[in-house]
């Protein structure tokens, strides 16, 4: 199959049902190879990303979106930063020994799952999931429930193909402002997409997928939208941050390091700054001589 990174939408014109589904190749290798990042941390990142995908797509708004899960638990956060773009990027933090039972709360602990969006126009909207349910997919299910008031699905999965990380899903969605009951088609959709296999998700074609699960339905599919991983780091961004601190105390970190290194936790790269890197910054900052830094 391509390995380009794609969200597809559709929708069934015989149901008040619409769907997504959502395959990660290169956007999901960007995030866990960033780190050396164990292999449940690995699939709990993929199974955000694929999350934060989905509800871009879901929520339709303009703008930033961050999906964060946090706790006590041995994985202490958990987060992906995208935008209505889809361009997505992401960063965890552990310590100590992690489970293996793959349920969320044993890695999370005691913690709740956010989600901000932040439009280009009006106001920060921020919803917060009380981890109930041992999956991810299992605390959005509740969450659309609580506050959108519609009936989900979502099926997310992550693993390997041909050796390659692969991480993908599935949402199903009933319509807003429906005249009447529509659960029994509801229902039947999603006896029908529980029914696909991690392979068919990783390694077949969007269309084949959807041909394979709803062949007796009429579905209508739409242009898909690139996804893409995207980190907004640079050397600009550390030139401001380096310039956030006193002089002296850079020239003091220069001193006793013999450059300073600072690196992206979403993307691994490194911006390294010596002492004539610093000399050029602060003489061209304002309020700053350069004949000051010796």
């Amino acid at each position: 199959m391509s390995h380009q990174d794609l969200l597809y939408r559709y929708l069934f014109e015989e149901y008040e049902v619409r769907g997504e589904l959502v395959q990660l190749d290169s956007t999901y290798r960007h995030v866990v190879e960033a780190q050396s990042y164990p292999v449940q941390v690995q699939h709990l990142l993929g199974e955000l990303l694929v999350a934060t995908s989905l509800l871009t797509a879901t929520l339709k708004f303009e703008g930033s979106i961050t999906v964060q899960l946090q706790g006590d638990g041995p994985v202490r956060l958990a987060v992906i930063n995208g935008d209505h773009n889809q361009q997505l990027r992401g960063v965890a933090r552990h310590e100590g020994e992690l489970p293996t039972d793959g349920k969320l709360q044993s890695l999370i602990g005691n913690g709740q799952l956010v989600i901000t969006i932040t439009p280009e126009q009006g106001e920060r909207y921020q919803g917060i999931i009380a981890l109930e349910a041992d999956t991810l997919a299992g605390c959005l299910e509740q969450y659309f429930a609580q506050s959108e008031q519609l009936a989900t699905k979502l099926w997310i999965r992550t693993g390997h193909l041909d050796g390659a990380p692969r991480a993908a899903g599935i949402l199903l969605q009933e319509l807003p402002a429906q005249s009447e009951d529509h659960s029994a088609d509801f229902e039947h959709l999603t006896q029908l997409t529980a029914t696909i296999k991690d392979e068919e998700l990783f390694g077949l074609e969007a269309e084949e997928i959807l041909y394979r699960l709803y062949h007796q339905d009429k579905v209508r599919v739409f242009d898909p939208q690139a996804v893409a991983f995207r980190c907004t780091c640079s050397r600009e961004r550390c030139e401001g941050a380096l310039l956030q601190i006193e002089k002296e105390e850079v020239l003091d970190m220069l001193q006793e390091q013999g450059k300073i290194e600072m690196h992206c936790d979403y993307c691994g790269a490194h911006y390294p700054f010596d002492a004539i890197d610093v000399e050029t910054l602060f003489s061209g900052a304002p309020g700053n001589d350069a004949n000051q830094l010796h």
